[in-house]
């Protein structure tokens, strides 16, 4: 298969080249011969990596039903995601662990590559619950964490903890050795971020939200995250965080920033009622909320967010790096790059960011 005559993402730079693959990546440069797919005027990116995503098109993963898995790989791939990372809720372990017996059971057939877990929870701050559910909050608890992985295959590559809650210290040593730890859902104040940091967490789950404010005689997290070099999560749907926030974040972190979706199932459907974590929202103009009005999470696709991060001011390539390389860097994934020998895991877009074709492992799957 041949891509020719597009501009093509490497790291954080936009080329005029083309590529030639089969599963991988085979040539990059000027080829000849004709060209199989056609994008002059447009550009050749990575697939993007969602690694916070709770669902879309009336699926979730804290379900645990393994018939929701393949329409959910196929919306993502829809979207331009080529991997992504099943986030589950702040649950019961009795229903966590089945999710994670359908994610690692699962054999897709087509779409995009699941590519492990993201636990949201259970081990959050009551204060800074946001949209989990307070009767399913538990203490940093490694046993616990550990059963979940194993019922998971191995396969959680991330956890979020507040990391003031009682035993999360040596809960984000001991599970860092094991998946990147993130800090959020917290109340933690810089120092005791800072702390959390040190013991090992190297991630911010979705920055601003769920989580004490930047203040000039209190950073927080936030400013302990900047301190530490981690890297950060920013929910870009233009209703979780102002765009000039998102504009003073990027020049903050630069290739730390990671967009994420965090989609709920209400994701590529119409407004209405939904269901999050065992509680009831409401979906009205693309807004998800609790029915107390409770902010939770969002509507949109990952390309969403590129193309809305665009709009707000940020350089095409920094926003595609922010939703591919950076986030799969986050959570130790050798994915969203283009590179020789790399997986064929790429997203054709138009002039105007609009789809054109998506390939995963060098299968046109949109």
């Amino acid at each position: 298969m041949r891509i020719k005559g597009g501009k093509v993402l490497f790291g954080r730079t936009f080329v005029d080249a083309d590529i030639a693959f089969d599963r991988a990546i085979t040539a990059i440069g000027r080829l000849e011969g004709p060209a199989d797919l056609d994008a002059a005027g447009g550009y050749v990116i990575p697939g993007l990596v969602d690694i916070h995503t709770h669902g879309a098109v009336g699926e979730d993963f804290s379900d645990g039903k393994p018939q929701g898995l393949q329409p959910l790989a196929d919306y993502y791939a829809a979207h331009g995601v080529t991997s992504y990372l099943a986030t589950t809720m702040t649950l019961k372990e009795e229903v966590l662990t089945p999710a994670m017996h359908a994610v690692r059971d699962f054999k897709p057939g087509g779409g995009a590559k699941c590519a492990g877990v993201h636990l949201e929870g259970p081990f959050l701050s009551f204060a800074k619950r946001g949209a989990q559910a307070a009767e399913n909050l538990h203490k940093p608890d490694a046993a616990l964490f550990h059963r979940l992985n194993e019922a998971s295959g191995g396969q959680v590559r991330l956890v979020t903890v507040a990391c003031e809650e009682e035993g999360a210290i040596p809960f984000i040593r001991e599970v860092s050795q094991v998946c990147t730890v993130s800090l959020g859902h917290t109340s933690a104040d810089y120092d005791t971020a800072m702390a959390g940091f040190q013991a090992g967490a190297s991630h911010a789950t979705h920055l601003y939200n769920g989580m004490p404010s930047l203040l000039h005689r209190a950073p927080g997290v936030i400013g302990a995250a900047f301190d530490a070099g981690a890297s950060v999560e920013l929910i870009c749907d233009g209703l979780h965080i102002h765009p000039a926030v998102i504009r003073a974040t990027y020049q903050m972190f630069g290739d730390k920033l990671n967009l994420i979706s965090d989609s709920l199932r209400c994701a590529g459907m119409p407004d209405g009622d939904y269901e999050l974590g065992g509680q009831p929202i409401v979906v009205k103009d693309h807004k998800a909320t609790l029915l107390d009005g409770t902010l939770a999470g969002s509507s949109i696709s990952l390309l969403d967010a590129v193309r809305n991060v665009v709009r707000f001011g940020l350089p095409l390539a920094e926003a595609v790096y922010a939703a591919s390389a950076a986030p799969a860097q986050a959570v130790g994934l050798d994915a969203g790059v283009i590179a020789h020998g790399k997986a064929a895991d790429l997203v054709v877009l138009d002039r105007d960011l609009n789809l054109k074709a998506v390939f995963v492992d060098g299968q046109r799957v949109c």
